[in-house]
Order: C-alpha cells, then structure tokens, then sequence
C-alpha cells in the first residue's frame, strides 16, 4: 500500500501516468494473477493427486488384494468369541403318560414338584396297552417324555421298536438286577401280584347256601355258578389282563392252558379295559368275583367296600415300569424322573398310597398285603411273555370273537 492509501498496484484514478504506461502495467499486474492462479491450480493438482493415491491404496485393502496391518490408531473390534454365551432355558415341564390310578399319578404329580421343581403333565391311560398304542401311533412326533405303570411286557415291544429311550439309572445299582433291563430300555420300579377280588355280601348271600367255598386257586373259578357273575380285564388293553391269560398258559402248559381260558370264558361276563375296572364293578356289587391286582385290592377294601383279596396259589407277578419315550422334548427331566422313582423315599411312597411292593430291599411291604415271600408264585418267564404276547393276544381275541 502506497501514500495514496492504494495498492501496490497503480491506481488508475489518480491518473500519474500516461495511457501508455498504464497498460503496460495493466498487461503486466494481469500476467501475475494468471501466474498466482496457475500456481493454485497446481498446488492444488498435486492434493488431490495425493487423496486419489490415498484412497487406491484403502481400495486394495479393503478388497483383500494386499495383506492388512493392525493400525495402532485402531480400535479393537470383539470378536464374536468373546461375547457372552447365550444360557439355555432349562426345562421345567416332563409329559407322562400313565397306566396308574388317578391318585396315584397325582399324588406321584405333587411330590416330583416338590422334589425337583419339575411340573408333570399328565394323560391317565386305561391301562398299558392302551398307552402302548398310543406311543406307538404317535412315533413320528412323540407326545410323551415317560411312559410309567403297566407290566414290562408291554415296554419290550417298543423298545424292539425304537420307540424307548436307552437310559441306566445310576440308582438301578441298588436294586435286585431281576428288576432292571440289561438292554437298558425300561427300569421296575414296583411289584404286584395277580388275586381274586370277592364281594363278601353277595358270595354270602348268594354262592354261601349252594355250598360253594371261598376260590382258593384259580381252576375254583370254573365252576358254573361263577356264570355271568365273574369279569376279568382284556389283555389286548390292560397289563394285568395279559399276565393272567401267561400265567396260565405256564402253570399248565400250552394246550391245557387254552383249554382252562376258554371254560373260564364261558364263565365271564364281559373283559374289562383294565384291570382296575373288575375292582370296582364287584366293590358296588354288580359282580361276585374278579380277577385283579392284589394291592389295588386291598386299597379298596380299606376304603370301606365289602370285598376281600385272595391270593391263588401258582399265580403271576407284574414288574410296574417305567420308559422314556425316544424323541420326548424333555428327555433331561426324564431322566430325573427314572433316578427319582428308584429312591427309598418314593419306593416308601409308593407302596404306602398303592399297596404295592416296592422293588427296593429296604423299603418294607405295604400293610394289610400278604408277604411277598409267602406268596407261591408261577414260573413265570418274563422274556417268553414278551415275546409271544402279540400271537397270544390275536389267539385270545379270536377265541372270544371279538
């Protein structure tokens, strides 16, 4: 800036020179702001030559066409290991399906709560075979966890199947091997013996003055005067139906077996679904005489009912199981159902509220039941039972033509 309060660069209006020299100075001052701006231009050329180089080199990183470096400048990114695992929702329900009475199940219901927090779900079937069936028809998408009651004649066919879960209880060790499946498919858990139910007011009243007697074994059944006034359970249905038709067919042998069902079927009113039933049907005096399960029974008669257990020479046994059905949701659970019924305390339970005998050696025998050592057993071969139970029930099916 000059004295004049102007630029450096001349000032046209003060007028110091001549036309002439004012362009020349006019030529000159616009060279060098086309030189200042040339300048700019390349300065900024070499920048942005600068950034494109930049971002080539980011480009091949990126595209994995060089290998990358860590940047100190860099966050750590996590990797996926270590974010915090996800827990799995722990189960809190077991689905069973029960061959047992009603307040068993439900009181069976009540303590595995307690015990284990465990909610049952359960659906009370006639009787094993019908569970069986049910298992059976469901084995594309099973409904069930555990399959419990019922004799384990009806749990080998399954397990023949694919049907059971192959599970050992680490509490199977205590308890006589008999009892325990060496292929590991179903666990016993309880024991009952076959009997006949009478109700005494009517035998009394009816049977008593034609001199019959008390049956004490299981032919005293023919008689004809038992005609109409008998019922027994069908073994197609009911566990204890099917171990009554074996055992006789192995007190007698074969031939002479057949014969006895088929008199005592002319004697029979009608075959119940389960066992059970016959207790029953003869407690509310519609029927003299039944073939049932001993400990059910005498659970009747506690209860106040006219009747009375007898208990047949030569006759069977029931090994009460249980079996985890394959595919269940909650096979876990299962599992601590198997090891919870085969404690002294539930085998304690069990035979308080159902009479039966427990499969444990320290677990006493129920009250008001004959001793299980006193009680004169069949020969009874349960792995022949099982396998010819599917023909002897299509025999016996036919022989009653139903």
């Amino acid at each position: 800036m000059n004295s004049t309060g102007c630029l450096d660069i001349p000032c046209k209006a003060n007028n110091h020179t001549g036309f002439g020299l004012d362009k020349l100075i006019d030529n000159q001052e616009t060279g060098r702001i086309n030189m200042y701006k040339m300048q700019r231009f390349q300065a900024a050329s070499v920048v942005m030559a600068v950034i494109l180089s930049m971002v080539t080199v980011l480009s091949g990183c990126a595209t994995g066409n060089s290998t990358p470096t860590a940047s100190p400048a860099s966050a750590p990114t996590k990797s996926a290991s270590s974010e915090p695992a996800k827990k799995t929702v722990e189960s809190k329900k077991l689905v069973v399906y029960a061959a047992l009475n009603e307040d068993d199940i439900v009181q069976i219901q009540k303590k595995f709560k307690e015990d284990t927090g465990i909610e049952i779900e359960y659906l009370r079937l006639s009787g094993a075979g019908e569970a069986s069936t049910r298992i059976q028809a469901e084995k594309a998408t099973p409904k069930a966890d555990i399959f419990v009651g019922g004799s384990v004649e009806f749990y080998d066919p399954l397990a023949q199947q694919g049907l059971l879960e192959k599970y050992t209880s680490p509490n199977a060790k205590d308890i006589e091997s008999r009892f325990n499946d060496p292929k590991g498919f179903w666990q016993g858990w309880y024991m009952g013996v076959l009997g006949i139910v009478i109700n005494k007011d009517r035998f009394k009243k009816e049977l008593e003055p034609k001199g019959i007697k008390m049956p004490t074994t299981w032919d005293d059944l023919l008689d004809p005067n038992y005609k109409g006034q008998f019922i027994t359970s069908n073994p197609a249905t009911a566990g204890g139906g099917y171990i009554f038709v074996a055992d006789q067919l192995f007190r007698l042998g074969e031939e002479k077996g057949w014969d006895y069902l088929k008199k005592l079927n002319a004697n029979v009113h009608h075959y119940t679904p389960a066992a059970g039933d016959g207790i029953n049907l003869t407690a509310t005096g519609e029927f003299v005489a039944a073939m049932s399960w001993a400990h059910d029974i005498v659970k009747s008669a506690q209860k106040g009912f006219p009747i009375q257990v007898i208990v047949p020479e030569q006759t069977a046994f029931e090994i009460g199981g249980v079996g985890i059905v394959k595919g269940g949701e909650n096979t876990d659970n299962a599992k601590k159902f198997v090891d919870w019924l085969l404690t002294k305390p539930v085998g304690e339970m069990n035979t308080k509220m159902s009479n039966r005998y427990s499969v444990r050696k320290d677990v006493a025998p129920p009250d008001g039941m004959i001793k299980i050592e006193d009680v004169k057993l069949v020969n009874y071969d349960r792995d022949k039972a099982s396998q010819m139970k599917a023909d002897v029930v299509k025999k016996f099916t036919e022989m009653i033509g139903k």
